[in-house]
């Protein structure tokens, strides 16, 4: 496949111009290396502008019948990709070739017309345009680059990566960070009564939410399943404290999406509970899209245990589920121990924490809640009444009353078996 000669059109209506270039250019027209085309006026210009292939550079006189120079300039500049112009006239005409630089020329020659200085400014005129069409491709990619990471990453983050105007490719690694998942419950029922439309509008303003709070706190998205999101936090790039940005995103998540269901409720529409899990482990990140299709995603034991956890809230009664590695990592945490979950896939037990927002957090309540864990684990018959009254103080408090609902069935223990409880 040849690479399109450069089409140039010269626009002048001195019969013998196009004799004269058809005689200097008569090697590269033979060779194919310009394609050189004529036009008497103004007006024939723009019919040719219009009817032929495009344009890459025109040289146009200044005073010529029916339109002139000028008059083509500022019909040309306004087409959606103008060619190059370069405006030829006398010398003495520099008012009207001031004007026509002024209204968007590339540049000028004057008349009488040295060939060696219309090569010259030819190359010029094609070198702005190979600089031009590199600059657009660039362009092209780096958009390319913003549409792709503006799937995971914050804007600011993007605006970071796409500086250089180069795409962004993270690098496959392992590395340790903290992963959160969410679930709107009893969704699908709404999803298979209601209209399509209201359905799209309402998930797309419950992710479009989800999505906010993962980026404010710096975290990145990996994937949008149904209405579930998968965010991991510390990756690809480093995050000092990213098991404390991801249990406040947590928080963040879910007052936005009680918020969100409350508004959702009021209007009419019965949504779900949204259910948080939260992990910092080991895992293996990078592109698993092969060179098709880009997918920055993360593999391991750690992404699973987040999993887990989010699910477990569904047996406990909780919205979010914090595991201890993660609450090792974030030493100003606050919130209350759930108990040693065993989660399907793991052998060992992990002990798991509900974070608490400050207003829920008070010293006394956690003091109460703690000793109230404490006495069961110690077979002391007060606990019992220490989760009555916990309960009697907040009616929403489900995990004092998960705690208190086992200790009735005669099952506590400090191990709490999710996969046979789900």
């Amino acid at each position: 496949m040849t690479n399109t000669p450069p089409r140039i059109l010269v626009v002048d209506d001195e019969p013998d111009i196009e004799s004269l270039i058809r005689q200097k250019f008569r090697r590269e027209i033979k060779a194919g290396t310009y394609d050189i085309r004529f036009a008497r006026d103004g007006v024939e210009a723009l019919e040719k502008l219009a009817s032929d292939a495009p344009i890459d550079v025109v040289f146009s006189d200044i005073n010529m019948p029916r339109m002139d120079g000028l008059s083509f300039l500022s019909e040309l500049v306004q087409s959606a990709e103008p060619p190059a112009v370069v405006m030829v006239s006398a010398y003495g005409d520099m008012p009207n070739i001031r004007a026509a630089m002024n209204g968007g020329a590339f540049d000028f020659l004057t008349k009488p017309i040295e060939f060696d200085d219309l090569s010259a400014t030819l190359q010029k005129c094609l070198s702005h345009r190979d600089q031009l069409h590199q600059l657009q491709e660039e362009t092209t990619r780096a958009r390319a680059a913003e549409a792709t990471l503006a799937r995971y990453f914050a804007p600011a983050v993007i605006h970071q990566l796409t500086a250089s105007g180069t795409a962004y490719s993270p690098a496959s690694e392992r590395r340790t960070s903290t992963f959160l998942f969410t679930d709107l419950e009893n969704f699908l029922p709404l999803v298979e009564r209601a209209e399509p439309q209201p359905v799209i509008d309402l998930l797309n303003g419950y992710l479009d939410g989800i999505t906010r709070c993962v980026f404010d706190h710096g975290g990145t998205m990996l994937k949008i399943i149904g209405d579930g999101v998968h965010a991991v936090f510390g990756a690809p790039f480093d995050l000092d404290d990213h098991a404390r940005a991801a249990t406040q995103c947590a928080l963040a998540i879910d007052a936005f999406c009680e918020d969100f269901r409350a508004r959702q409720e009021a209007s009419g529409v019965p949504l779900g509970k949204t259910r948080i899990g939260v992990h910092t482990g080991e895992a293996i990140l990078g592109n698993f899209g092969g060179d098709m299709y880009f997918d920055y995603a993360a593999y391991g034991s750690a992404v699973n245990i987040a999993s887990r956890l989010e699910g477990a809230n569904k047996v406990l009664g909780t919205r979010i589920c914090v595991s201890e590695t993660t609450v090792a990592a974030y030493p100003d945490f606050t919130g209350r121990q759930i108990g040693a979950l065993r989660l399907r896939g793991r052998d060992a037990p992990l002990r798991s924490f509900e974070p608490l927002p400050p207003e829920a957090a008070s010293p006394e309540a956690l003091t109460h809640y703690a000793e109230a864990l404490e006495g069961l684990q110690a077979g002391d018959p007060e606990a019992r009444a220490r989760l009555v009254a916990l309960i009697a103080a907040n009616p929403d408090d489900a995990l004092a009353a998960f705690h208190l609902a086992r200790h009735l069935a005669g099952t506590w223990t400090p191990e709490i078996d999710v996969s046979a409880l789900s």
